[in-house]
């Protein structure tokens, strides 16, 4: 059984999306929204800013 609140901890809005370059550190901010509750919204979008990739995921915080 969840024990997820309807609502996000710390105040945190139902609909984020993180952003940043392709490295571990986006990945963990990912992994730690996921840890928390929050569910993946679609795929992942990339672009390449001439430097490096940068990635934007949106999460959702699920309806129960």
């Amino acid at each position: 059984m969840s024990t997820l609140s309807n609502t996000p901890p710390d105040g945190l809005p139902r609909y984020r999306v993180l952003t940043g370059p392709d490295d571990a550190s986006f990945c963990h901010r990912v992994s730690e929204a996921l840890a928390l509750g929050y569910e993946l919204h679609e795929g992942p979008a990339v672009t390449f800013n001439g430097e490096r990739v940068i990635v934007a995921q949106a999460v959702v915080w699920p309806s129960r």
